[in-house]
């Protein structure tokens, strides 16, 4: 186990290494600068002055490696949005939010989409089948964004039973209807579709028809035997999906004007926010990478058939 564990941790630190200096030169052969401003122009001496500050002026490796040093002490660098804030004080602001509300969409997407996908299998070609079929179609088809838009239009502007947008999650509870159910949906839909695909198979294991032979209850069969392989796959489909919690919606908290990471994420694109926009890559991949390692050991927990090796 721990020769496995220390070789995925070495690939892991490949990996962030290689997705951040891609992003670095990203950015870096981008035209144009932070500093370009199109109302107030700055003079060319004002400018090489700010990107002599900001280390802006140093070759592309120089400021790729001393970034990268700074970054595995815990330090993100200065945000040139804010120049007075870091970008982790600035990202630890936004980040419970966007954590929050990840959170509650996970917490009622997730039981809903493997209950809908273990219905649906079990009533295989039954219209309860077809219809959670359906409807686990719809949410993984439809973008995103339009499910915000009939949200925002149905129940906010038609119906008036939700606000149209805001976070006040303590001063109105109602803030969190439309926004915690759209984060979810997709996550309902995938699940549902791979939960059933994964009873379906599981159910035609000659182990579960032996079970069934010897007399035992259905419901027994399911639960005991069922259930427990067929997470699996789902344990794969979770990883990115619980990984992204730490990264937000920058869809969802732009749609109804949320504080949160995903929407400081874009503020960071558009105002060519460097330091920002590194510290948030860096994160994701960080946790994208962990949870793809944690995957692989929650796979030999369900199944004593698999074996970890490097």
């Amino acid at each position: 186990m721990m020769r496995f564990l220390f070789s995925r941790l070495v690939g892991l630190t490949f990996v962030i290494l290689s997705v951040s200096f891609l992003t670095f030169a990203i950015m870096y052969s981008v035209p144009g600068g932070p500093f370009d401003e199109v109302d107030m122009p700055l003079s060319p001496e004002a400018k090489a002055n700010i990107r002599a500050k900001y280390g802006l002026d140093q070759p592309f490796y120089v400021q790729w490696a001393r970034y990268m040093l700074n970054a595995l002490q815990g330090d993100f660098g200065v945000s040139f949005t804010f120049p007075t804030r870091k970008v982790g004080d600035l990202m630890w602001s936004y980040w419970g939010t966007s954590l929050l509300l990840g959170g509650l969409s996970l917490a009622w997407s997730i039981p809903t989409g493997i209950a809908m996908g273990i219905v649906a299998a079990l009533k295989r070609n039954t219209w309860l089948d077809g219809l959670i079929s359906a409807l686990a179609l719809v949410t993984v088809t439809m973008p995103l964004i339009a499910w915000i838009f009939i949200g925002q239009i149905v129940f906010a502007l038609q119906l008036r039973w939700l606000p149209y947008s805001g976070w006040r999650p303590l001063e109105d509870p109602r803030t969190l209807v439309m926004p915690v159910i759209s984060f979810g949906l997709g996550t309902v839909g995938q699940l549902a579709r791979f939960a059933r695909a994964g009873m379906l198979e599981v159910l035609g294991q000659d182990y579960v028809r032996t079970a069934r032979a010897k007399g035992l209850p259905f419901e027994r069969v399911v639960t005991k035997h069922a259930m427990r392989n067929m997470l699996i796959p789902i344990v794969t489909l979770l990883s990115p999906i619980v990984a992204n919690i730490f990264t937000g919606s920058a869809l969802v908290e732009y749609g109804f004007v949320i504080p949160g990471i995903g929407r400081f994420f874009l503020d960071g694109v558009y105002g060519r926010d460097y330091p920002l926009l590194m510290a948030i890559v860096l994160i994701g991949t960080t946790a994208l990478s962990l949870s793809y390692l944690i995957t692989d050991v929650l796979y030999a927990m369900l199944d004593p058939r698999i074996r970890i090796s490097h």
